[in-house]
């Protein structure tokens, strides 16, 4: 696969999660996170976007976001559950992004606030349509997820080099 390939990267924050008496690491899904989490799954099936790799925060609010979205998307793609994405900022997530191999052509972080919407907000250089003021309009909410494309390889990856073609979030 050419460095020149035009690659996607889809930032899904994950469903709403409950706030029991536990570390914010282990902070289960609510009720309506169980609802919404297959939800986006289905959203994220309809962009018809064949995911490579999956990278999956190692907190249970995400691992439990993935494990009911996934089920929605035609084929499972290869997991990796990442310690370093729980609590990262922008950049460090960056830093994560340039680690892909370039044999990926789609990328899907599952992921936090406020490094998922920041994360958007510094990769997109441009937007299509109104997917730029739908995400502004209404933030990052929980099980939303955007969609950057970019040419490149993945070590190329910084700010401003995407376009964001599409955002969702439920209830908006």
């Amino acid at each position: 696969m050419s460095v020149d390939t035009p690659r996607r990267i889809v930032l899904l924050r994950h469903a709403k999660a409950d706030w029991p008496q536990t570390s914010d690491h282990e902070r289960p899904l609510a009720d309506r996170g169980r609802t919404d989490a297959p939800v986006a799954g289905r959203k994220l099936a309809d962009t018809g976007i064949d995911f490579d790799l999956a990278l999956c925060s190692t907190a249970l609010r995400t691992r439990e976001t993935w494990k009911l979205a996934v089920q929605e998307l035609p084929e499972r793609p290869k997991t990796v559950y990442e310690e370093r994405m729980y609590e990262a900022s922008p950049g460090e997530l960056i830093a994560l992004v340039n680690e892909t191999p370039d044999t990926v052509a789609n990328l899907l972080l599952i992921g936090h606030n406020p490094g998922m919407q920041g994360l958007a907000d510094i990769l997109t250089g441009e937007a299509e349509g109104d997917a730029q003021a739908r995400m502004n309009r209404t933030g990052f909410p929980t099980s939303a997820f955007a969609v950057v494309t970019f040419e490149g390889s993945w070590k190329a990856v910084e700010p401003g080099v995407g376009t964001l073609v599409d955002f969702w979030a439920p209830h908006a």
